[in-house]
């Protein structure tokens, strides 16, 4: 599988993951049905892109950089969508998160 394409898997993982942690909040605790279902559905497609992924990058590589990624989406759009603001220690965590997630993927060795 060329680059392009497993980094365009990894995305479109990161991008079903946060939809399904959005779908689980709105789902509240998933007594909604269309949100958990629709929470189950992407966490499927996720896990499907992730799947993809490993074919080309190792486990370890792929899960730290979809890890750290979907905390950032996942913290962005809860301040966007539920106005759910970390304090400022949080943003210090975050931004060691996205430190890590560039070591990971330009100074390790995969």
């Amino acid at each position: 599988m060329s680059i392009i394409l497993t980094y365009s898997f990894l995305l479109a993982a990161v991008a079903f993951g946060t939809a399904s942690n959005i779908f689980a909040k709105e789902a509240e605790g998933f007594t909604k049905l269309f949100p958990s279902l629709l929470s189950a559905l992407t966490i499927v497609l996720c896990m499907y892109c992730l799947s993809q992924v490993m074919k080309t990058i190792s486990a370890g590589y792929t899960y730290a950089t979809f890890a750290g990624l979907c905390i950032i989406a996942t913290t962005i759009l809860g301040i966007l969508r539920f106005h759910q603001w970390p304090n400022f220690y949080a943003f210090i965590g975050l931004i060691f998160i996205i430190i890590g997630v560039v070591m990971v993927n330009l100074l390790g060795k995969n």
